[in-house]
């Protein structure tokens, strides 16, 4: 079975006392974090930061201590991908979605979010960001 990876993050902000988070629906539907495939030579926050501003725009700052794995298997044509998770933080800069490869992407709730990710394993990492941020609130202020 062939291995891919790819590399992306849970990207947020602030708005007020709330946290919004940004995800990207592809042109089959479907929405997630942005993310994308490892190029040669780039580490995983490397390509997370690259991925992030050609998918949405935006140029954030990747939190210490959040990574997470995601790993599942793609029947047709036989591969196992994982996918690596960071946070990241981007303050006033406006979302952009790719055309070429997003309908849209959108800046919603923890909430919101909880309803528009199909995939288990998406919220699954949303929760483990959320609950992050929650317990790291004060650690990140300062993060702009």
């Amino acid at each position: 079975m062939k291995q891919e990876k790819s590399c992306g993050a849970v990207v947020f902000t602030r708005v007020g006392p709330e946290i919004r988070y940004v995800l990207a629906q592809s042109r089959s539907g479907h929405y997630g974090f942005p993310k994308g495939h490892v190029e040669s030579g780039e580490t995983e926050e490397e390509t997370a930061l690259r991925e992030i501003f050609e998918e949405v725009g935006l140029r954030p700052v990747l939190l210490d201590g959040f990574r997470e794995v995601s790993e599942y298997e793609i029947p047709s044509p036989g591969i196992r991908k994982q996918v690596v998770f960071f946070l990241g933080f981007y303050g006033s800069q406006e979302i952009t979605a790719q055309e070429s490869e997003l309908r849209q992407a959108v800046s919603v709730t923890y909430e919101e979010a909880m309803i528009l990710l199909e995939h288990k394993d998406n919220r699954r990492i949303l929760a483990l960001a959320d609950s992050f941020l929650q317990n790291n609130g004060k650690d990140i202020e300062h993060v702009q």
